[in-house]
Formats: structure tokens, sequence, C-alpha cells
């Protein structure tokens, strides 16, 4: 069981971070935020794929001005994204956002600060201060551990002494972010803030990269984290479709256990033994359960098992809500442990998807 890290609780809209509220889960858009018909679209999408909040970019006054519009058509959180002008923040609260997102690296200037957090304060919204390791002055990398320490500290004194600017403002609705490019940075920054501080944590690993790449950087660094107990909500920073980021986060969430529902999908390696083109039904059915992989709310998960052979197939099926045990060019349907009937191999992703469909429609 994992226990996190206590922290103070901060609402973004009607999301709760921090304190005992579930960990949630995050995106941002990649459309031209002052687009607004495209900009809420995308986020349409990514509401039916489940994402908490979202966060948008805001390089102008008309990116600022159009979350007005962007707000009245969507059902989650919106972040408003700032850098280099403080002006940007001020239109964007004016705007309706729901936190704004302040990058130390790039807004320093006090009395400039102080604007944004009187008018924070006053409407009662949040703010993300976001270090990021490419916005921040730091040494190298390399060599390392002592590259890696150094970044670690400047990060971490770059949070602190922002959150100064704040707390002597009698502001206290944060939520900080530390992320670099590399993991072990990544970590080693949230492992040392936090001990420093109580407030709740964004996680992510900026700049991961493409599809295949990102996901491993993020799964690595987020989960490593969250397993510690460190972590209120988290972003998957892919070069893509944001609707991956979301559900590469879920995944994550999912896979320590730290949200309920969606479609966990247990399938074997294969080896010489498999007697079915196992390789080709699990792709047909993860592609199939995308639609619905996360229709299955609160705490109404489902795994299903789809194994090739004798050997461990008989029992993680049976451990499984729904599963298939394969033998040569057929397999045995299991449902809650219980054999049910023989299903020929071409058969298996319409008999698994049936009873999947059956499940979400209780």
């Amino acid at each position: 069981m994992i226990i996190r890290r206590k922290t103070r609780q901060i609402k973004v809209g009607n999301v709760k971070i921090g304190g005992d509220a579930p960990v949630s889960v995050q995106s941002m858009t990649k459309t031209d935020t002052r687009d607004v018909a495209s900009t809420v679209k995308q986020i349409k999408r990514l509401e039916k794929a489940g994402c908490d909040i979202i966060r948008v970019a805001v390089p102008d006054i008309g990116a600022a001005r159009a979350i007005r519009g962007i707000k009245k058509s969507i059902n989650i959180p919106l972040v408003a994204d700032i850098h280099f002008h403080y002006q940007l923040a001020i239109e964007a609260i004016n705007s309706g956002a729901d936190k704004i997102r302040l990058n130390p690296g790039n807004i320093k200037n006090r009395k400039d600060i102080e604007q944004v957090v009187k008018l924070a304060k006053k409407k009662n919204i949040p703010i993300r201060i976001g270090i990021n390791s490419g916005s921040v002055p730091l040494p190298s990398p390399h060599p390392l551990p002592k590259g890696e320490r150094e970044r670690v500290r400047g990060m971490t004194k770059a949070a602190l002494n922002y959150i100064k600017f704040f707390e002597d403002m009698d502001f206290y609705d944060i939520i900080i972010s530390l992320k670099a490019s590399d993991v072990i940075t990544t970590i080693g920054a949230c492992r040392e803030m936090a001990g420093l501080c109580d407030y709740p944590f964004h996680l992510g690993v900026t700049a991961a990269g493409p599809y295949k790449c990102g996901i491993v950087k993020s799964s690595v660094a987020i989960g490593a984290l969250l397993a510690e107990g460190i972590g209120d909500t988290i972003r998957v920073s892919l070069t893509g479709d944001p609707e991956e980021e979301v559900i590469a986060a879920k995944d994550i969430l999912a896979s320590l256990e730290l949200k309920k529902g969606g479609i966990d999908i247990i399938s074997c390696p294969t080896c010489g033994r498999c007697e079915v083109d196992l390789v080709k039904i699990v792709r047909s059915l993860e592609n199939a359960v995308r639609t619905t992989q996360y229709a299955v709310r609160g705490n109404r998960g489902l795994k299903v098992a789809v194994m090739g052979c004798v050997v461990n197939g008989p029992g993680e099926a049976k451990e499984a809500d729904i599963g298939i045990a394969a033998g040569k060019r057929s397999g045995m349907l299991i449902k809650k442990g219980k054999m049910i009937k023989k299903v020929r191999e071409k058969d298996f992703v319409k008999v698994l998807l049936d009873e999947i469909k059956d499940f979400t429609n209780r």
C-alpha cells in the first residue's frame, strides 16, 4: 500500500489537488489557443479520454482573452500557461482561468509577481510554480553524480525563492512542479523538495520525447515518485496526440492502484508453446477497447487476461475478471475464476469485447 505524502489541499475549479484527493490527470492542448473552436474540440476529446485538468498555452493577449470563450464550452478546469509577460497572467485570470502556471525562469520581477498574486488571491485562483530545467540556469548534467546534485540544488533553490515571494504576501494556494528532461534530475529534485514544503506536487518529465521514449521516461520518473507517495497531479508530456498523454497517465496510476476504473489487459509475452496468434489478438483487442478504455468509472475497474498457453494461462485468467486461456487454435473463456465455454481462436476478440461491453453497461 502506498502511503502518500501529506500536503495541504488546493482546489482548481471543481478538482481538488493534494490532501486526501485522488491523483489527478492533466494534459495540454496542442492547438492555437486563439482558435477557440479547434481548442474546444481537442479538449472535448481529452475529457472523454479521462483528462481531469487541461492547460493551454498563452503566448499573447489574444490567447489570454480566448480563455473566456473556451471556458464556456468545456467541463474540466482550465490552466493558463504563462511565460515572459506577467500581463498575460492578469488577462488570463480576468478571462476565467481556474489556475495559472508561472515560470520562475522568465517571470522574475518582484513587482510583476506581486500584481499577479494579488489578483489571484482576490479571485481565489491557485498558482503553479513551474520549474523547468531548461528555463532555470543550471550547471551541465555532466559529470554525474556531482552535476546531478548541483542541478537538483539549483531547481529547489529557484522554487524556494519563488515560494517566499508568495508567502510574504500571505498566499498559499500553491502547487509546485520541478521538471527536467532527464529522469534522474526530475526524481532527485522532487524528492529533495518534498522534504522542504507541504505544497502539493505536479509531476512530469519535460520534453520527454516521442511516444515510446516519452512513455518510458515518464513512467519511470512519475512511477518512482508516486510509489514513494510523492505527487498529487501528473502530466505525461509526449510529442504527439495529447489523448495518448491522458491514456498513459491513467495507465501509470492504474499500475500503482492509485486510480480505479478502466480496462487492464493482462497478456503473456508468448513463447514456443503458444499455438494461437496472440500478438495479433491482443493488438486487435487493445485497439478495440480504446474507445471504452476508461468508460469504466468509479471502483468498477476490469481486468482482462489473454494468455497463450497452459503453463500460466489458466491461473492468470482465473485471477482476472474475464480471461481466455489458449490452447491449440482455441481457448477457454473464464469469468471470475469459473470456466464458461470453449472459444475458437478467430472469435477471441469478439467474445471478449462482448463480455467487456456487458460489464461496462451494468
